[in-house]
């Protein structure tokens, strides 16, 4: 080849040496993208969804602007033999450590209402949650909604609570990202944080995150996600049978009271 340049007028030569480096420089650019790990949990690109590398589980990701996959709480609940029928594989992967997390107590705040003592409240628009202790007071906990389009109101009651939930990405989820696996193990990397409140015989739950920063945004499919901290506390304040009720906003006099007495800065703490 170089032989063959040098028989070349200068100028004839200097075009074909730099399309033969640009040659091979996208050749080893191709080489590296393709060179990723296949079992890396990449969504979409950009950077690991979860970071292991942190002691807390707080997730270094930045979602792509090209990503199509839903949500990370959207989760398959079905009975084992129905999930394995419409599955690529029997994929298992570690949802990591499960350390100890203390409850977080939340803040009491002024609640009339005639909302039932001992039940919990949700404020889609305000993005928050109350465990209503008495006719005039609540307990206050931020949380993340589900986002446009896949909000939802209406009465539920809890079903069930779990430690350390597995979560199983559905179906369709999974179609647009094979790399997902069939479930994911319970532990601090595990989207669904360390506690899930069932609702009903629904896929919605209250549970925790591997995200904090996703709390008071309206970032869900539906499930109302709080800190893991927050979430422990409130399994404990809760049993099956507890009556759930989600609204779009609360009525205008409770609202303005809440708003009162809870801070932007205070509704957007974090862990």
């Amino acid at each position: 080849m170089w032989n063959a340049l040098s028989a070349l007028p200068a100028r004839g030569a200097q075009v074909m040496l730099a399309f033969g480096l640009l040659v091979l420089s996208l050749s080893g650019a191709q080489a590296q993208f393709w060179g990723r790990p296949s079992y890396d949990p990449y969504y979409g690109g950009g950077r690991p969804y979860w970071d292991n590398g942190s002691p807390y589980g707080r997730p270094d990701y930045r979602r792509p602007r090209s990503s199509n996959w839903d949500d990370d709480d959207e989760d398959d609940d079905r009975p084992r033999r129905d999930r394995d029928r419409d599955s690529y594989g029997d994929e298992v992967r570690s949802g990591g450590e499960r350390p100890y997390i203390a409850p977080i107590q939340p803040r009491r705040i002024s609640f009339p209402s005639s909302f039932k003592p001992g039940s919990i409240v949700i404020d889609s628009r305000g993005r928050q949650l109350f465990f209503v202790e008495s006719p005039d007071t609540a307990l206050y906990y931020p949380i993340s909604v589900g986002r446009e389009g896949f909000s939802w109101t209406g009465t539920e009651t809890v079903s069930r609570k779990a430690e350390w939930p597995d979560w199983h990405p559905p179906e369709e989820m999974r179609e647009r990202d094979p790399r997902l696996p069939v479930k994911m193990t319970g532990g601090i990397n595990n989207p669904l944080g360390a506690v899930a409140i069932y609702l009903g015989n629904t896929l919605y739950r209250i549970h925790g995150t591997n995200d904090p920063n996703s709390i008071g945004r309206a970032a869900s499919s539906g499930c109302f996600r709080m800190l893991n901290g927050h979430a422990i506390d409130l399994a404990g304040r809760v049993s099956v049978g507890t009556p759930v009720t989600v609204v779009s906003r609360l009525p205008a006099e409770l609202e303005r009271r809440v708003a009162a007495q809870v801070s932007p800065r205070q509704s957007s703490s974090r862990e």
